[in-house]
């Protein structure tokens, strides 16, 4: 995002501006009881957001920082590009990581029909439930996931297409993501490779002060990310590149 400052009831206010939406936003409070829906994730938001109030537009403040792309272990053949919409005619997506429909934010490579909710393209690699007692691993191929198992949580179906957690302790234990993140913060993860997958670490931000330029680089403290002529393609093809400096 980019920002400038604005005057309001003699208080200094900082604006954002994020390439999905038309006019700036500013950081706000959620009070309690107040019932805003994020307009990038479509989760209920609390804590500190991105507003506008003229068009009711609410993003978390890690939706509104998400990156514009990123380099994601299950999909390591090219970049997932950050959509502020679907790509489809029916104006929605099937998430590969969790199986439900999304209509907001996604990570998608148009290329390969891959889509991912942005939360769950930041899932944790393992996790600790206290409904197991050993670690649980997250598994995006079908090849080593368990078959014709049910979900050791909720006790309903689990998809072999889509991403689980399972034990590797117990024999066929697995759950569904959304059940053994229930209570997980978005937030920084490793990988077991020592590599992160974290919004500020991949790509420029989406959410930046209005008065900048949206430029990465290493100047302005922001990883330098060198994107396939394949990748860059896409981004044009999506209509997102909004002149930033792509390296």
């Amino acid at each position: 995002m980019s920002s400038i400052y604005t005057k309001h009831r003699d208080l200094q206010i900082m604006e954002y501006k994020h390439f999905s939406h038309e006019h700036n936003l500013s950081m706000y409070q959620v009070q309690p009881g107040q019932q805003l829906r994020c307009s990038g994730c479509d989760k209920f938001c609390d804590k500190t957001i991105y507003a506008c109030w003229q068009c009711n537009f609410f993003l978390h403040e890690h939706c509104g920082n998400a990156t514009r792309y990123i380099k994601h272990p299950s999909h390591s053949s090219h970049y997932l590009i950050l959509s502020p919409y679907p790509t489809y005619p029916s104006n929605c997506f099937l998430c590969n990581a969790c199986g439900t429909n999304g209509s907001r934010f996604s990570y998608c490579c148009a290329l390969c029909e891959v889509d991912l909710h942005v939360n769950c393209a930041f899932l944790p690699p393992k996790v600790a439930h206290k409904a197991h007692p050993h670690e649980l691993v997250l598994n995006h191929t079908s090849e080593t996931g368990v078959q014709n198992q049910v979900c050791k949580m909720c006790r309903k179906p689990l998809d072999s297409k889509h991403w689980s957690y399972e034990c590797l302790v117990c024999a066929n234990y697995g759950v569904h993501t959304l059940c053994a993140t229930n209570e997980i913060k978005m937030g920084l993860y490793q990988m077991d490779d020592g590599s992160d997958i974290e919004p500020s670490d991949q790509g420029a931000p989406t959410t930046q002060p209005a008065a900048s330029t949206g430029q990465q680089g290493s100047s302005d403290g922001q990883a330098q990310v060198k994107l396939t002529p394949m990748d860059y393609q896409i981004l044009l093809h999506m209509g997102l590149d909004n002149g930033s400096s792509y390296v």
